[in-house]
């Protein structure tokens, strides 16, 4: 019933439209019509200016005599008064054609609106008896007439169906789709209940939108809604679980169910969505994807996905900084300990300085919270963040396994750790979040006397942060397509272009990249040191990232017209004094 109600609301859109073009091109006739035959306006210049002047042999006029030109005079009226005369009445002639031309294309356009109105009603009427309406189906009398028109209606339903069908299989909806760069990637956008967080900003320049723009909100109310309805509807459950099975299931989802969606629009194609919401238990989750191909919402998949036993394996490289990594671990030991607790990590140390510090972090962890799923690697070469990857990577040997990618100075939340997983999927999709990534603290809040605690500085807002739309490091796949695209390029050392260019793998293969911002992963501000010893390319990459780190680009013009604004303060104060001088 629902796709027949939407195949029916499709046409008769359709045959709408028809008819307001045959209305707008009766209105665009009639005008013309009245344009045409109005009289001159008395602003108009003289009929006499007008009209072409007359010649000898002017083949409208007749006239073999001298022209009005010459200055020959005609006796019994003005000069050239029968000219006037005969050339008027071909004028008029010609009028009273076109307005009978003119007539008759109206009376022809209104026997063809009436025509199609009487169609668009026949068809109401088929549409009608064909859903089952008042008359419960086709009765005996109607099924001379109505059967070839319901035969008709049935026959624009499957063309219907079928352009929606083209539109699907040609979006990345279940695969990939080959593209030749980074810059080719349509990103999604990722929305809760109450905000839409976007990469395209726009003049506002904001990274989350609230409230949210009203048409997008009426778009994605619908879509919550149509999920919902699928969501209670039984026999909509029977994707992936069997009809006994769905018969045991109790649960009424409502709006506090959802978690998060993402969208993104294929401009020649249509918008995906999909959908998450809370399960019958916290390792449940149900998940709709939904597509809209420029017409009536498509339900494309409704599943259950449990993330039990979905382990993931945080990969981190480390050379020093061993302050970092004792902040990391008191995240890791928040989330992925005592909240997730299907975490194993491994750590990639380069070189033997604070070796033993690192360790000495990780066996205090292991005692205080009972923590016995870690590894520690160390490698005697040069940092490579690439090569601390692509070791800790190819390391596990527990079979297929999900990964992510992380490095020291990344906070996460336990919502993140679901969506890592609930975004991947082996030979299917990996997962590139854009995470926040945060200002110079010091900066922001004034001074280093007022920083709150990290947690409290984890805030979404144009003034604390950016999304790190730039940045491929951060990302969660699996095991066996990280070493089926060949993994990291090895070569490269030191700082940065070895995500990219896994990344550039993964756009060049058949498997889909989910690239949107996740509201669960954060970048902590840290100063950047740019080695003299980096190639030109990388050293200017490490520089931009340094910029962009440091603050918005109205605090950074703060900053840098500091100077011309403190004089301009004193300026405006010197003026107030010698405007208004103490009474002495």
């Amino acid at each position: 019933m629902l796709h027949a109600a939407m195949l029916r609301r499709g046409l008769l859109a359709r045959v709408s439209r028809v008819g307001g073009v045959l209305v707008l091109l009766c209105c665009s006739l009639s005008l013309l019509y009245v344009m045409t035959c109005s009289p001159p306006h008395h602003d108009d210049p003289p009929l006499s200016h007008a009209l072409p002047r007359a010649g000898p042999n002017h083949p409208s006029l007749g006239g073999t005599g001298p022209g009005i030109g010459a200055g020959a005079p005609q006796s019994g009226g003005p000069p050239g008064a029968q000219s006037y005369q005969v050339l008027l009445q071909e004028r008029e002639e010609q009028h009273h054609l076109h307005i009978s031309s003119l007539k008759k294309q109206i009376a022809q356009l209104k026997e063809a609106l009436q025509e199609r109105s009487q169609q668009l009603k026949g068809v109401q009427e088929s549409l009608k008896r064909a859903t089952g309406g008042p008359s419960g189906g086709l009765d005996a009398g109607s099924q001379g007439g109505g059967l070839g028109e319901v035969q008709g209606v049935k026959s624009q339903q499957g063309d219907l169906q079928e352009f929606l069908r083209s539109q699907l299989s040609k979006a990345e909806v279940t695969a990939g789709a080959r593209l030749p760069s980074e810059y080719a990637v349509v990103p999604f956008e990722s929305f809760t209940l109450q905000r839409v967080y976007q990469l395209e900003m726009g003049l506002t320049r904001h990274p989350e939108e609230k409230p949210v723009r009203k048409d997008k909100r009426e778009a994605l109310g619908e879509v919550l809604e149509t999920a919902l309805h699928s969501l209670n509807t039984p026999s909509s459950q029977q994707d992936s679980r069997s009809a006994a099975e769905n018969t045991q299931t109790s649960k009424v989802y409502t709006p506090s169910d959802f978690i998060e969606g993402v969208t993104r629009t294929e401009k020649d194609k249509g918008t995906l969505y999909e959908l998450t919401f809370r399960g019958e238990s916290s390792t449940e989750f149900r998940r709709l994807v939904l597509f809209r191909p420029f017409g009536p919402l498509m339900r494309v998949k409704n599943e259950r996905v449990n993330t039990a036993n979905i382990p993931i394996n945080i990969i981190v490289p480390l050379s020093r900084r061993t302050d970092k990594f004792k902040h990391f671990m008191h995240n890791f030991r928040e989330v992925c300990v005592r909240q997730d607790g299907r975490v194993h990590l491994t750590v990639v140390y380069f070189g033997k300085e604070q070796m033993s510090e690192v360790r000495g972090t990780l066996e205090n962890t292991s005692r205080e919270v009972n923590f016995k799923n870690f590894t520690l690697l160390q490698l005697d070469e040069e940092f490579s963040r690439g090569r601390g990857l692509d070791v800790g990577a190819r390391a596990w040997k527990g079979g297929n396994v999900l990964l992510f990618f992380c490095d020291v100075d990344i906070y996460f939340t336990a919502d993140f750790l679901n969506t890592c997983r609930l975004n991947t999927q082996p030979g299917k999709k990996v997962f590139y979040p854009v995470l926040f990534s945060q200002y110079n603290p010091t900066l922001i809040y004034g001074s280093q006397e007022h920083v709150p605690p990290v947690e409290q500085q984890l805030v979404i807002k144009k003034d604390t942060g950016f999304w790190r739309d730039f940045g491929f490091g951060m990302t969660c796949q699996y095991r066996s397509d990280f070493i089926n695209i060949g993994g990291f390029d090895i070569d490269i050392k030191g700082w940065g272009g070895e995500d990219v260019h896994l990344y550039r793998k993964y756009l060049h293969s058949n498997l889909l990249v989910v690239r949107a911002p996740s509201r669960g992963l954060f970048h902590l501000w840290h100063e950047k040191q740019c080695a003299d010893e980096l190639p030109p390319d990388q050293y200017r990459m490490c520089m931009q990232s340094k910029a962009m780190n440091e603050a918005s680009h109205g605090q950074l013009g703060m900053l840098f017209f500091r100077h011309e604004i403190e004089a301009h303060l004193r300026k405006q104060k010197l003026q107030q004094q010698n405007s208004n001088p103490k009474k002495s």
